[in-house]
């Protein structure tokens, strides 16, 4: 099955580097490229592609908005585009729906990696952005209700079993399905099932909650590097 892309980035020549590494797969075929969010909805809505990637900071309408209005009109999933060391409210395409997060200097390898898993329905943290990812996030949400504050990190990591620990230590690293099957030394789909134990018990959405969880309860120290 080919993957159907958007492209979406102000910058031209982003816009088309990105096209071009992308088109050049097999499975991969790019529909379209656009150079704001507004026409990225457009774009979308007109060749329902699988995957839109979106630069979180493009003129008029941005792309937190755009993502927000993909996820909620159509089946496409959304990569957001960012360099972190600009973007101050990266953790708002989080809400949005975003179902993965690179940085624009991703290796090539990187790229088309994020588009295939993120078509089959996976999350992606890029490993060198979790962590910047998580303190933008947390920095804003941590502000628990005196009247439901939250369980203590202890209990909350008690209802999983070793390994089920195990996978949510790997998620909060950016790993794939892939690379925790590879860690664990097991297969993608008993990793599957981990992932969706661990979802379930925690009340998590996703794997990037997921991975927010990590760092809250402390299974993640907030200072520790995430995996290369």
């Amino acid at each position: 099955m080919t993957i159907r892309v958007v492209v979406a980035d102000d910058q031209e020549l982003v816009r088309s580097g990105f096209a071009m590494i992308l088109d050049v797969q097999e499975d991969i075929e790019v529909v379209a490229e656009v150079g704001d969010g507004a026409a990225a909805v457009a774009a979308v809505r007109r060749h329902s592609p699988d995957v839109a990637l979106l630069d979180i900071r493009m003129p008029g309408t941005d792309g937190i908005e755009a993502c927000r209005a993909i996820c909620a009109e159509t089946a496409c999933r959304t990569v957001m585009l960012t360099t972190f060391d600009a973007d101050e409210y990266v953790y708002e395409a989080l809400h949005a729906g975003a179902s993965g997060f690179l940085l624009k200097d991703v290796r090539r390898d990187d790229l088309v990696h994020a588009v295939r898993v993120v078509a089959a329905g996976e999350s992606l943290l890029a490993p060198s952005v979790a962590r910047r990812l998580i303190e933008e996030y947390t920095a804003v949400t941590a502000r628990p209700a005196p009247e439901a504050a939250p369980p203590a990190a202890a209990e909350r990591l008690g209802a999983l079993t070793a390994r089920e620990r195990e996978t949510l230590l790997l998620l909060g690293r950016g790993l794939s399905n892939a690379e925790i099957a590879a860690a664990l030394v097991v297969s993608e789909h008993t990793v599957k099932t981990h992932v969706g134990r661990v979802l379930a018990k925690l009340g998590l959405r996703d794997r990037i909650q997921a991975v927010i969880c990590a760092y809250e309860t402390g299974l993640i120290a907030a200072g520790s590097p995430p995996a290369e």
